[in-house]
């Protein structure tokens, strides 16, 4: 069978269910996309942003209908929210979802599907957890990973940030931290906080998006800069600040957006470059 595939058309399929990913575990997911017989499509495993405590699958669904118009099958996680469900309970989560879209790959996204993890801010860092999750166990095999504006610094004291926040005392993203990790052993754990990983070895090719004005922008190059010292494949891109971003891809929307031509060739172009060799 073939592993190629062609960007879908402005019209998004996408369908809201339920899935059971352990014994009297559901998990609400939406999928994006359909593949067509004989087709082979990456399996993008989606996380939304939200500061850890927000958010919902229609926030995610700009950057998730981007995905699926790259080409993309996409399952989009509606992943347990802090305080109520602080770390490890979103990472165990998404590991169990990334686990039971590798069982099914065949049948969502075809024959020798490559399987991908990504995510926007604070999706960003639990797609990033979970890719690390995924090489300690080593299982599934991840053909990517994408991280936009991934939060990954709780200190929150980078430039970026410190320039987001101006003259405000108040910053959603360190409040978000506070909710989700529940102590300093909690902030310790590369799972919870991927920056503060020793072992970066192992971990897939890594795509890392952010903006010129973006908060998380300096804490995602950081990390893609010890990605890239780690001896791993990274590509990484900043884009302007008249593209809009990271605003315009953290909202509820089409996916009609400045920057979403660019954000789709972005994507495009990684799947192209690491996808799975026809079985």
């Amino acid at each position: 069978m073939s592993s190629t595939f062609t960007p879908s058309p402005s019209s998004s399929i996408c369908t809201d269910t339920t899935i059971e990913v352990a014994k009297g575990q559901e998990v609400s997911v939406r999928m994006y996309g359909r593949k067509k017989p004989k087709e082979t499509l990456p399996l993008v495993v989606h996380f939304h942003g939200g500061a850890f405590v927000a958010g919902d699958l229609d926030n995610g669904c700009t950057v998730a209908r981007l995905l699926e118009r790259a080409g993309a099958l996409v399952v989009s996680v509606a992943y347990p929210l802090s305080p109520d469900h602080p770390f490890p309970q979103p990472v165990d989560a998404g590991y169990l979802v990334l686990k039971w879209a590798h069982k099914h790959r065949t049948r969502l996204a075809g024959p020798g599907a490559g399987v991908y993890v990504a995510g926007e801010e604070a999706g960003g860092n639990l797609a990033a957890g979970v890719a690390l999750m995924a090489r300690d166990q080593s299982h599934p095999p991840l053909a990517g990973q994408i991280l936009l504006s991934p939060m990954l610094d709780p200190c929150g004291a980078t430039p970026s940030v410190r320039a987001a926040m101006g003259e405000s005392t108040a910053c959603k993203w360190a409040d978000g931290w506070l909710q989700f990790l529940r102590c300093t052993r909690d902030a310790e754990h590369p799972y919870a906080v991927p920056a503060m990983a020793q072992r970066l070895a192992g971990l897939p090719h890594t795509l890392v998006l952010v903006g010129d004005d973006d908060p998380m922008r300096d804490e995602a190059l950081a990390y893609a800069n010890r990605l890239q010292a780690a001896g791993l494949e990274v590509t990484q891109h900043v884009f302007a600040k008249a593209n809009q971003w990271p605003d315009a891809l953290l909202q509820p929307g089409s996916g009609e957006c400045p920057c979403a031509p660019e954000v789709q060739a972005q994507f495009s172009r990684f799947f192209e470059a690491t996808r799975c060799p026809a079985p």
